[in-house]
């Protein structure tokens, strides 16, 4: 089953068929908890495996140093991570750029994960590890000299997230975000759509359009330098993943627990590159600076 639904996600097999091996996870709250808990400990263990260890994206490290280093993070800098994951992005954003790091996620396994992570590390005087909630952002005011958001809309409304993460940087700050967007609201009723959604325990009634965004960062005060659709790359580093896992798995037959998770995030990778590959879903990044001059 584990090597099916593999294929599945290489265009394999003429006529794919989704594999529903795990129950469907419980639908999106209409009230958030503290934390989420959308991250157990096998699905970190997968993500350490497919990407890296500490990162929950494609591209691992590689990934994160292209996002961060047009912000010019230096050791005399101070910069807001928004998605830190399992610690890896802040662990490398240190360790190459010398940046002082807050990192914040909203889910209590991630934020554990982190923690050890960056102790391993011994980055614990340069990097601290917090709990934030997208529903209420409360990010510090002028606090950070640039950020760097990793998916931060995800189940929240965007432009107080996106108010906040302006007013968190210092006057000429710069902001990089991703985020999932769409250009045509998605159909929570098409069969691909719910099972995708539900993978990703995510609202699809959330999702807006990149241009949308753009000019949401415009009005909360960022100059918006580059928007551009990243699908492409993002899709070739989870084909690169999961062909490496793969090959790996040759010969070796993972526990019953493992094998089901493997699946599970297979199924979640197949649909968002079906729906990528549609044009329905895309992965945008922004670049945006302070319109606020620096004194």
């Amino acid at each position: 089953m584990l090597s099916t639904a593999v294929r599945l996600m290489f265009g394999r097999s003429p006529t794919p068929v989704v594999p529903a091996v795990l129950a469907d996870p419980e639908p999106v709250s209409a009230s958030e908890p503290t934390l989420r808990g959308d991250w157990p400990p096998e699905r970190i263990a997968l993500t350490n495996r497919l990407w890296g260890s500490g990162f929950i994206v494609p591209g691992g490290e590689t990934e994160i140093l292209r996002l961060a280093r047009p912000l010019g993070a230096a050791s005399a800098s101070s910069l807001l991570l928004v998605g830190v994951g399992g610690g890896g992005p802040a662990a490398a954003i240190t360790r190459n750029f010398g940046a002082w790091v807050t990192g914040l996620d909203n889910d209590a396994m991630l934020l554990a994960a982190a923690k050890s992570v960056i102790g391993k590390a011994q980055l614990t005087k340069k990097v601290r590890i917090e709990a934030w909630k997208p529903r209420a952002p409360a990010f510090v005011p002028h606090s950070h000299h640039h950020c760097l958001a990793l998916g931060p809309l995800h189940g929240a409304q965007p432009e107080p997230i996106l108010d906040g993460l302006a007013k968190a940087l210092r006057p000429g700050g710069q902001l990089v975000m991703t985020e999932l967007t769409a250009d045509k609201p998605l159909n929570p009723t098409d069969p691909m759509v719910a099972r995708w959604a539900a993978l990703e325990r995510r609202d699809p009634d959330t999702l807006v359009a990149g241009i949308a965004i753009t000019r949401m960062l415009g009005r909360v005060g960022l100059d918006v330098r580059i928007a551009e659709d990243i699908s492409a790359r993002h899709l070739e580093q989870a084909m690169l993943g999961w062909r490496i896992l793969l090959r790996d798995l040759q010969g070796h037959k993972p526990p019953r627990q493992e094998a089901a998770q493997m699946v599970a995030e297979a199924e979640l990778w197949l649909l968002r590159r079906r729906l990528m590959r549609a044009g329905r879903l895309r992965l945008m990044r922004w670049h945006a600076i302070s319109r606020v001059p620096i004194v």
